[in-house]
């Protein structure tokens, strides 16, 4: 089925780190929150790494090197080379220089990570607006970032300077719960200059094109938690998705998904990279069936029926209740009630 008439999750006879050569994985909210690694995210990819699987790390978060994100999986115990990292920083970089001669001054709102990309493209980071910038780059700056910062972004972009951002995710996940994130702080610029910015970050092909350059994918499979960014990426760039339920997005957000935000497959945590994913079915009376359960459309909600109380029963129940809410919404985003079939879940 292809991504426009996706209407249900997909299902795959062998492990997904079988069936795809290349893993590009998200890492806030799908391999660590808050620096601390995910449940079962090591010992996952651990394995699907010693079965041939080859992993790239994929990230909209601009403020850390792809060094520093590589020592930093390391230390968690998950081996990664900064070759094997790829960020909005090093996509937006290359969307700027592709546009700025060698050499141009850029006005860096955000952390290293930036400085560093713009460096390796051959531009120069200055940290002010009277520094002559020829272009203002925004990026996640992390929790400290002085507000003095937007308000240099902003003398810019006022003076007529082009506004970049390596993406406009407005939260992000951490340790102790979804913070704000770059978009929040590009909101802010946005409505002190009414200029809008040119986006290199997931879901746009920017950051696609840079992914597929850098990692030399065949068969990609994009791992992601959110809809938005991860598995919008996915859809634009034409690959398959998982989506792990470890960060942004939850079920409810799921059965409501817009076709571009459906991934193709839909699991607990990494841990879906190294088993097949049941087929979801369609039953009888109309309904759509997994596993145990069978999730049918009654009166205006998403109701489900089955057995099985654990982690892997309730996600057949999951993706049955998708494609009846899939199915049902069409090209649209589906309105249905859910709270009480997510409850029999579990949810």
């Amino acid at each position: 089925m292809g991504q426009q008439g996706r209407n249900r999750p997909g299902g795959s006879a062998t492990a997904l780190s079988a069936a795809y050569d290349t893993a590009l994985l998200d890492l806030d909210g799908v391999v660590y929150a808050g620096g601390e690694a995910i449940p079962y995210a090591v010992e996952a990819l651990g394995a699907a790494r010693a079965g041939g699987m080859h992993l790239a790390y994929v990230t909209n978060n601009a403020l850390r090197t792809p060094d520093a994100v590589a020592a930093h999986l390391t230390e968690l115990g998950v081996p990664a080379e900064p070759g094997d990292v790829v960020t909005s920083a090093q996509a937006v970089a290359r969307l700027i220089a592709d546009r700025l001669p060698h050499g141009s001054r850029i006005l860096v709102i955000g952390g290293e990570g930036l400085r560093v990309a713009l460096r390796e493209r051959g531009l120069v980071p200055v940290e002010s607006a009277d520094d002559d910038p020829a272009a203002v780059v925004q990026g996640y700056g992390g929790p400290e970032l002085p507000w003095g910062r937007l308000a240099e972004a902003s003398y810019a972009i006022a003076r007529g300077v082009p506004w970049y951002a390596s993406n406009t995710d407005l939260t992000i996940p951490g340790a102790r719960g979804i913070a704000p994130g770059n978009g929040a702080a590009v909101e802010v610029v946005r409505i002190a200059t009414g200029a809008e910015p040119q986006v290199a970050g997931k879901p746009l092909p920017p950051m696609h094109r840079e992914t597929v350059l850098r990692t030399g994918a065949r068969r990609p499979l994009v791992v992601g938690d959110r809809l938005d960014t991860d598995i919008e990426g996915a859809f634009n760039g034409g690959v398959d998705s998982l989506l792990v339920l470890t960060g942004v997005a939850d079920p409810a957000q799921l059965l409501a998904a817009v076709p571009e935000h459906r991934p193709t497959y839909v699991d607990a945590d990494l841990r879906g990279l190294l088993t097949g994913q049941p087929e979801v079915t369609e039953a009888a009376d109309g309904g759509f069936r997994c596993g145990g359960w069978t999730a049918t459309v009654e009166g205006g909600a998403l109701a489900v029926e089955g057995e099985g109380e654990g982690p892997g029963e309730r996600l057949d129940g999951l993706r049955a209740l998708c494609a009846a809410s899939w199915t049902h919404a069409g090209a649209g985003s589906c309105a249905l009630e859910a709270g009480k079939a997510l409850a029999r879940l579990g949810w």
